[in-house]
């Protein structure tokens, strides 16, 4: 009797397990990469030209984003997803002017994914696309 008990634990204890990874997975962030030719904005922190980690938590319309250099968050903002009907094959990121001359990033395209994050800045320019840096 107590081998069938515990057994019944045991499996008990898989499926439980099971199941909080399956659950902490459906919450984890999800990564990318963008690298910017020159400096540009997002959310009113100017990020330098370099190499950058995008991680976002969320899916729909809203997402969290945050920019990483290394390991340390630099920036942070709101942003949603986008469904792409062609992935583009490599990463890209689009730009918009400012009426002050900066520039800030206003979407991130990742290589062959079938959606892109548009990020939620206030007081970016005109919405028009700038140009792409990769």
């Amino acid at each position: 009797m107590n081998a069938i008990n515990s057994q019944k634990h045991l499996v008990n204890g898989i499926f439980l397990t099971a199941a909080l990874l399956i659950a902490g997975s459906a919450f984890a962030a999800t990564k990318g990469s963008m690298e910017l030719l020159r400096p540009a904005n997002v959310a009113g922190t100017q990020l330098a030209a370099g190499s950058y980690t995008v991680q976002w938590d969320g899916t729909g319309d809203q997402v969290q984003l945050q920019i990483l250099k290394g390991k340390k968050s630099i920036a942070s903002a709101n942003a949603h997803l986008v469904k792409l009907e062609h992935p583009l094959s490599e990463n890209s990121v689009v730009v918009v002017p400012n009426n002050d001359g900066s520039r800030s990033v206003a979407r991130i395209n990742f290589g062959k994914k079938d959606f892109a994050l548009e990020l939620d800045n206030e007081g970016a320019g005109s919405g028009a696309a700038a140009g792409a840096a990769k």
